[in-house]
Order: C-alpha cells, then sequence, then structure tokens
C-alpha cells in the first residue's frame, strides 16, 4: 500500500513563513523568457521549409519527418525527465537541460547535410525535454494556488509570443542572412538564457522538516500509480489533442498559407504572427488574469478551471472551418479563433499537475502529461504532411485536428473531472 504525509511546499519569507516569497513574480519572468528562447528553437525550422526543401531536396513527406523529429527525443525524455526532476529539483535539471538546447542550435546552423541536421533536432528535443514539466513544479513551488493561472500563463504565453514575433524576426534573418544564420541566431540566444538561469534561479526556501517530508513522498508515489488514475489519463488525452493543432499550426502555417493561399515568404511570416498575438493576449488574459481574479472573487476554483478548458478546446474547433478558407483573411480569422481558445486553455493544462499531482509526484505527472503531448506533436507533421501529399490540400488535415480536439473535450470532461488532489490511500 502507497502511504504519504501530508505537507504543502511553501513559498518561505523568513518574517512570514507562509507568505509569497517576494521575488516569486521573477521567477515566473525567467522561466517566460527560456520558453520564448525555446520557442525561437521550434519556429525557425518551420519558417525555412522552402530554402532547407529546395538545400536537401526534402518532399512534403520528408519535411514532415524533419519537423517531427525534435519531438521524438522530446517525447522519450519526458517521464525520465519528471523523474529527475522530482529527484534533483529544477534548478540543477534545468542548468543541463539548457546548456545541451544551446549546443543543439549551433549544431544546427553548422549540419553540412541532412544526417547531422536531423541529429542536431533530436538533441535539441533532449535539451528542451524538461522545460515545461520543470516549469510547472517552479510555479507549483513558488505560488500559491490562487496566482498559479498567471503564472503559469507567463511562461505559456511565451510560447505563442514566440511565434508571433519569432516567425517574422526568422523570415526576415533568413530572407537577408540565410537559413545558418537563423539557426545561429538561435544558438546564441539559448546561451544566454543558460547563463540567466544559472545566475537567477533558486529553488524556493523551505523548512528543513518540510524538505524531509518532500523526500519521503517523492519516493512513495510510483509511476504506475499514477498511470492508473483517472485524472492522470484524461489530462493527459486532453493535453495530446490540444497538442496535436498548436503543433499542426505551428510547423506548418507557414507553409500552408504558402501552398495554398500562394503567398509569399515574407507575406506568409507577417500573415502567421497574428494568429499567434491573439493566442498571446488570450493565454495571459483569460487563461491567466481571469482565472485567477474569479477565484480570488469566491468563485469554486475547480469549476473555473474546468470551463476555461472546455470551453478554450472547444473554440480550438475553429480550425474545422479555416479548412475551407479561400483568402488569407478568412484562414486568418478562423485560425485566429482557434488558436485564441487553445491558448486560453493552456496555462489551466499546465497548471493541473500542480494540483491533481499527489504531494512530491508533480514532476512525474507534469512528465505523463507531456509525453502524450508530445506523441502528439510528433504525429502531427508527419500526418499532415502525408494528407496534404494525397489530397493537395490543407482541408481534411484540419478537420483530423478538429476531431481529435473533441476527444480531447470528452477526456477533460468525463475523465479529469473535478480538479483536485488525488490522495494517496492509507494503511
Amino acid at each position: 500500500m502507497i502511504t504519504t504525509k501530508s505537507y504543502y511546499v511553501l513559498s518561505y519569507n523568513p518574517a512570514m513563513p507562509n507568505a509569497p516569497h517576494p521575488h516569486r513574480w521573477r521567477i515566473a519572468i525567467l522561466l517566460g523568457a527560456g520558453v520564448l528562447v525555446n520557442y525561437f528553437d521550434r519556429v525557425n525550422l518551420s519558417v525555412s521549409y522552402g530554402v532547407l526543401s529546395r538545400e536537401f531536396g526534402l518532399s512534403t513527406i520528408a519535411f514532415g519527418y524533419l519537423l517531427s523529429a525534435y519531438s521524438w527525443s522530446y517525447a522519450l525524455c519526458q517521464i525520465p525527465a519528471g523523474a529527475l526532476l522530482d529527484r534533483f529539483g529544477v534548478r540543477i535539471v534545468g542548468r543541463s537541460s539548457t546548456l545541451i538546447w544551446s549546443l543543439a542550435s549551433f549544431a544546427s546552423s553548422l549540419s553540412i547535410g541532412m544526417r547531422q541536421f536531423f541529429a542536431s533536432r533530436l538533441l535539441l528535443g533532449v535539451g528542451e525535454a524538461p522545460t515545461f514539466p520543470a516549469n510547472a513544479k517552479a510555479i507549483g513551488a513558488w505560488f500559491p494556488e490562487n496566482e498559479r493561472g498567471l503564472a503559469t500563463a507567463c511562461f505559456d504565453a511565451a510560447a505563442k509570443f514566440a511565434s508571433a514575433i519569432g516567425v517574422p524576426i526568422m523570415g526576415l534573418l533568413l530572407f537577408h542572412m540565410g537559413w545558418r544564420w537563423t539557426f545561429a541566431a538561435t544558438g546564441l540566444a539559448s546561451f544566454a538564457y543558460f547563463l540567466a538561469f544559472t545566475i537567477v534561479y533558486r529553488e524556493p526556501p523551505t523548512s528543513e522538516s518540510a524538505t524531509r517530508e518532500t523526500v519521503q513522498s517523492e519516493e512513495n508515489v510510483s509511476l504506475e500509480f499514477l498511470l492508473t488514475q483517472r485524472k492522470v489519463v484524461g489530462l493527459a488525452i486532453g493535453s495530446a489533442a490540444y497538442n496535436y493543432c498548436f503543433y499542426l499550426l505551428l510547423t506548418w502555417l507557414p507553409g500552408y498559407l504558402a501552398l495554398t493561399l500562394h503567398l509569399n515568404l515574407l507575406q506568409s511570416v507577417w500573415y502567421t504572427s497574428i494568429p499567434w498575438l491573439v493566442a498571446t493576449a488570450t493565454d495571459l488574459i483569460v487563461g491567466g488574469w481571469l482565472v485567477d481574479a474569479l477565484i480570488r472573487h469566491g468563485y469554486d476554483a475547480s469549476r473555473v478551471r474546468q470551463s476555461v478548458l472546455i470551453g478554450g478546446t472547444l473554440l480550438g474547433e475553429a480550425i474545422f472551418a479555416a479548412g475551407s478558407a479561400t483568402t488569407p483573411r478568412a484562414a486568418v480569422f478562423w485560425i485566429s479563433i482557434s488558436l485564441g481558445g487553445l491558448a486560453a486553455a493552456a496555462p489551466v493544462g499546465w497548471s493541473v499537475p500542480g494540483l491533481i499531482a499527489p504531494r512530491g509526484g508533480v514532476g512525474r505527472v507534469g512528465g505523463i502529461m507531456n509525453f502524450f503531448s508530445q506523441v502528439a506533436a510528433i504525429s502531427a507533421p508527419i500526418i499532415t504532411g502525408y494528407v496534404v501529399a494525397i489530397t493537395h490540400s490543407f482541408k481534411a488535415a484540419f478537420w483530423l485536428a478538429a476531431i481529435f480536439l473533441a476527444i480531447g473535450i470528452a477526456a477533460y470532461a468525463l475523465l479529469l473531472g473535478k480538479i483536485e488532489r488525488i490522495e494517496l490511500h492509507r494503511p
């Protein structure tokens, strides 16, 4: 029988031991900066679609595999990363991972062939794998529950903002300096973040007794136990559905605008930025500020979070309409609604591991959630590549994403249910 002792990891203030730490928002901004750089590493490949396809002689299907390479190693490292985070903490794991991903970005810029480039993307996935589980664990440790929505949105919105500004920035670099410089630039930004993280991030101070209780709990929360919990399964399926649609748009949106609506490179990158700006706003305002504000005003916390989680994913179904768009404006309109809804739901999704995980198991729950999400991230660019190659259209690819989102909504409603902590049984 699995046992645990009840404890709370509290942000510590020497004058008020149970008060939130005064420097907690500095940590949230630091994590957001990391995700911003993290996603620059991801979008630069999708922006380079045309150039790399010509240089390496890649078909649409082959480029779909290249787009997914990062997610293969990223997914495989999720559950081990969660266990390492629970064992060693965010600071140690975070330093190692940021150094690895900066080296991977430089390796991409120096690649002389497809094999080297593919290997560099696999290494990037290894380096960035702990990022989101680590952020979820850090927010859970540094912030009280009624501030976690906005704190989570600080790093989750950065993923959307990175696409909004990263796509045009990388597009301009690509246009004026060539594809190697886009990857060299992200390598420099990644190394700068490694230095910032090393200097700034610290684990939140806790009492000696709380630390002992944390270790006891972590040793007793097994992966097998978590995988049998309905809430964990529902969260994993819902996140996978979200990430399938998210990665379809992250990896293929510039290509969709170029191939289907016949926009040139500069036009496609500017049109691409609009939905991501909308997503940044809804992520921060709805998924972050509004959720916390409603909870502080006395609304049921679980009901608020579930309403935004399900409602936002439901708005994601607008991608179905985007499949029939015939003009850039119509396509951007429907994609903006879809991404805006999904972005509103995303911070809630990433706050859930800290709310449902048994004491000491946040890293593992975050790892399980992100493992299933990354299986979807692997699938989305590959399946889309095949569908577009066969049908010569993105319509069926967008409709398939809408079906996956419907499955995710059902998982959130029927399996995740009330957002509350999973209690370990006492003998």
